[in-house]
């Protein structure tokens, strides 16, 4: 908030939000209190907020687990509504003294002098994406979680496990034909039976994520991620749910801080050295862009080289981490350019399309075939270099050509 914002508000009002209450109070623009701290219950807050909340206030609230649904109901009966970073707001205004009371006053005096660290506020089809995902990854864990036992069990009993997929459907009488304990085919038994629950559950999510990357506001922008070598739909749906918007980032570096991909600084005097990446940003973000450059570094050939060339001067890991980092700022130009990646193999990026329409079905190809739903992106990223055909483990796949799709879908050729 800039010094005339501050100066067209009468109070500035701290919201401490917990599991089953919040504690407000507010100041004025002298920061002298006018509203004295109190407890309000989360079931009567919103018809206390009606009555007492103008729209001469303004409000800051700290950013956790049920901060949205606060700002959601304070927005509209306010002139103004922030949260705040809690972290920075804990390095702004620590003291030796907190309390609940002490917390709230703190925030509406920070918001008074114009000194509340903001954080973005994801409109909710960001926030719906987010919780999505955050869904998949716990059902994911809790399925890594039992195959882990399972191989556990087999290298303590020294077993050897059938050629193949160990835990798919046709394994499923080697284990349960098991010469070991009583115990221990009760457990093997019931963590079959629960990862062959989990199996359809997280299928039906990445059902739903297909649908979500053809429906706005992400299906103009998954083909310019999905061309990046490494980038799958989930990675391709994670980092969108993390940027949000991508223009609320000025500059690749900014993208990369808030990752926590950038590496730290240390500075002082005239000792200036670089170290280890911060990891103070979006954990899965992290996680997913290091997974794309393993694929990356193995399977694309300017990547390859990429990754040989930062191996022979650091360990394997951190030149990974490197890649990572340099497929995040690939990411921030095509996403900003609306462009072709630079270092795109016309092929390669063809084939992705093919696989990622072939997945949809023809409902979410908005009654496109597979092969005119490929075309369409692959003119839409202008990588007129693409193959007319396309070599897949043996078999050809043939593209619709441009004049077939301009027939139905004559609007690519405005440049929409």
């Amino acid at each position: 908030m800039n010094g005339k914002e501050i100066g067209s508000f009468d109070r500035f009002l701290g919201i401490d939000l917990h599991k089953h209450y919040l504690v407000v109070g507010g100041v004025d623009r002298n920061q002298e209190v006018v509203l004295s701290p109190r407890r309000v219950n989360l079931g009567s807050w919103l018809k206390w907020a009606e009555a007492n909340l103008k729209h001469s206030d303004a409000v800051v609230l700290e950013a956790t687990t049920n901060a949205w649904e606060i700002y959601d109901q304070v927005l509209p009966l306010v002139g103004r509504a922030v949260v705040a970073n809690p972290v920075q707001v804990k390095w702004i205004g620590s003291g030796g003294v907190k309390t609940d009371r002490v917390d709230v006053l703190r925030l509406a005096c920070l918001l008074a002098a114009g000194l509340v660290p903001e954080v973005w506020v994801p409109p909710m089809e960001v926030r719906e994406l987010r919780s999505l995902l955050s869904h998949r990854s716990r059902v994911v864990k809790m399925r890594t979680m039992i195959r882990n036992r399972l191989c556990s069990m087999i290298h303590r009993h020294n077993l050897n496990p059938p050629e193949g997929e160990i835990f798919s459907r046709e394994s499923r009488g080697w284990w349960l034909d098991l010469e070991i304990s009583s115990t221990e085919k009760l457990r093997v038994r019931q963590d079959l039976a629960t990862m062959g629950h989990l199996e359809p559950l997280i299928a039906e999510i990445d059902t739903e994520l297909k649908r979500l990357s053809t429906c706005a506001p992400w299906a103009e922008q998954v083909p310019y991620l999905l061309q990046l070598p490494g980038f799958g739909l989930i990675t391709t749906m994670t980092l969108l749910a993390a940027i949000g918007d991508i223009a609320r980032f000025e500059s690749a570096r900014k993208l990369v801080g808030y990752a926590g991909l950038g590496a730290g600084v240390h500075q002082s005097g005239e000792t200036h050295y670089t170290g280890r990446i911060t990891k103070q940003g979006r954990r899965e973000v992290r996680w997913v862009l290091v997974e794309a450059a393993w694929v990356a570094a193995l399977r694309d050939t300017y990547w390859n080289r990429e990754f040989g060339r930062l191996s022979r001067r650091m360990r394997e890991k951190k030149a990974i981490v490197a890649i990572a980092r340099k497929l995040l700022v690939a990411a921030w130009h095509v996403l900003t350019e609306r462009s072709a990646d630079r270092q795109a193999d016309p092929e390669l990026v063809a084939s992705k399309l093919m696989i990622w329409s072939k997945r949809l079905g023809e409902e979410l190809r908005g009654g496109l075939t597979t092969r005119q739903f490929a075309q369409y992106h692959l003119m839409r990223l202008k990588l007129e270099a693409a193959p007319a055909k396309i070599r897949k483990e043996r078999r050809v796949r043939s593209l619709a050509s441009p004049e077939q799709l301009l027939v139905v879908r004559p609007d690519v050729g405005s440049g929409s």
